[in-house]
């Protein structure tokens, strides 16, 4: 089995819907659980990639809880293949990953996180396929459809800086008020759109949220 094999950092390609995905599997810490964790990084043409110091801790926290995690290039970034697709290309991508994981690990219990647009590819797949966990990181509501997506009925924590520039607060709060079943939510009254100075914390508090599912 390709999990009892996985060491810290492992980089590897596999067939996306447009090309290679550069991918990197992280091992489980702890007492590992029968789940893989995939976590979607911000904006292509952004500056977002797979190392983005919220998705490395995301996938950190995920780890801790006993979660293999996988975190993955959208189409166009890094070593991955492809351009940007608006969305639409990069969701495929994590299915595609998804996929793959799934025939090759065989965990069938889905833990998925996005942060900022990664958030709105995480959101948008958690009506597509079933997950036990998903987590949202300043999801970027404004400048995405995120209102029209079908009610997210999984488990959900949402976690957003109060002092976010990038996805205001104000903005997301608006937008749960439209959704039923809400998500858990974890505020942080002083942090931005990029937790600097609160990473520990997010984790902290994340996996204390996370503990029991």
């Amino acid at each position: 089995m390709i999990s009892q094999k996985i060491k810290q950092e492992v980089t590897q390609f596999i067939k996306g819907p447009a090309g290679q995905l550069q991918i990197v599997l992280d091992k489980a810490i702890g007492t590992p659980r029968k789940a893989l964790g995939f976590i979607c990084h911000p904006h292509p043409l952004y500056g977002g990639t797979m190392q983005n110091k919220v998705v490395t801790t995301l996938a950190k926290t995920f780890q801790n809880l006993g979660v293999t995690t996988i975190r993955f290039n959208f189409r166009g970034v890094g070593q991955s293949d492809g351009e940007y697709n608006h969305g639409d290309g990069e969701t495929d991508d994590l299915l595609a990953v998804i996929n793959w994981a799934q025939r090759e690990i065989g965990y069938n219990d889905i833990w998925l996180a996005g942060f900022s647009f990664g958030g709105y590819i995480a959101a948008r797949a958690a009506s597509l396929i079933n997950l036990k966990q998903l987590v949202t990181v300043a999801p970027a509501v404004q400048h995405f459809p995120m209102a029209e997506l079908p009610p997210i009925t999984c488990p959900w924590i949402l976690v957003q800086g109060e002092r976010d520039d990038v996805v205001p607060a104000e903005v997301v709060y608006a937008w749960l008020e439209g959704r039923n079943p809400k998500p858990h939510i974890i505020s942080f009254p002083d942090a931005g759109h990029f937790f600097h100075g609160d990473l520990g914390e997010l984790r902290r508090r994340l996996e204390e949220a996370l503990h029991d599912n």
